[in-house]
């Protein structure tokens, strides 16, 4: 990591600029937050449920707490971006009557508009934005806690005003047409057997090929992604109400234990833990 530079109203609010060399192999991200991510400069293809999207200078990405993602790298070249997390009931306390400012995050299918390709001039204003937050940094002045929320207003307003001017993607980008089936069958069936075999079985395939598919379409293995997904259908049960033994067999997670444990890997807290905080 070159430079990164680092915001925090009361932990709901985080601010970085960060410029490092690719890693290898980066997991699949699922968090608690809100994400607007915003690409200066790499060879990145940036997965967000069932769509790649190929990268470049100005690009806006919008993930909500249910959508899964991952960077994927095809050269060592430098990567750098600008990324804030905010915590969704920030957005709610934070909009005004008659403006929400989290519709870009969820009034939108999931998977589907989290892109944002914006003009020359609507870059410029974003990175402004941008420059006065992190001025912010290392060394806050007094106000400043005020001032980022402000900021974060700011460009949440931003955001939204734009983003009703987008319209969906016609395609799937970089994403191979034979995964396109695969990974809506997958997001459809979370609750049944999703095993390399049944899924070869399924599609015929030969297991190898359909790995190789995977690594290749999505750079991660197929096993990791179902986790991923079956963990973000978990936490939407939750915070709708489910109890946690319904959802363990709704989301296909045979094993109840092997499911307490690997919710509370992937989200940082336990099942029943997470249901109680969304209260």
């Amino acid at each position: 990591m070159l430079n990164s530079y680092y915001a925090d109203a009361d932990h709901w609010l985080k601010f970085t600029h960060t410029r490092s060399f690719p890693l290898d192999t980066i997991e699949f991200h699922l968090h608690n937050y809100f994400e607007i991510y915003f690409f200066i400069a790499g060879d990145v293809d940036y997965f967000i449920e069932k769509r790649v999207h190929l990268l470049k200078y100005g690009d806006l990405l919008l993930m909500n707490n249910h959508e899964i993602h991952k960077p994927t790298f095809r050269s060592q070249e430098a990567y750098e971006r600008i990324v804030i997390h905010f915590e969704p009931e920030l957005g709610r306390l934070l909009s005004a009557p008659g403006f929400n400012l989290l519709d870009c995050f969820l009034n939108r299918p999931k998977g589907e508009l989290n892109k944002i390709k914006l003009s020359p001039s609507e870059v410029e204003e974003l990175m402004g934005i941008f420059k006065r937050l992190e001025t912010l940094t290392p060394h806050p002045p007094a106000g400043s806690e005020t001032l980022r929320l402000s900021y974060l207003i700011e460009i949440l307003v931003f955001i939204n005003q734009v983003f009703l001017n987008i319209k969906p993607a016609a395609d799937h980008g970089g994403l191979p047409e034979a995964l396109i089936p695969i990974l809506e069958y997958i997001d459809n069936h979370l609750d049944e057997d999703l095993t390399l075999d049944s899924l070869g079985h399924r599609f015929f395939m030969n297991q190898s090929h359909l790995s190789r598919l995977f690594k290749k379409g999505i750079g991660s293995n197929i096993h990791e992604f179902i986790i991923y997904k079956r963990i973000s259908k978990a936490k939407k049960l939750l915070s709708e109400g489910y109890n946690v033994t319904d959802t363990c067999s709704r989301c296909g997670f045979n094993d109840y234990a092997n499911f307490l444990r690997m919710f509370k890997r992937k989200v940082g807290v336990s099942p029943g833990r997470y249901k109680g905080g969304k209260k």
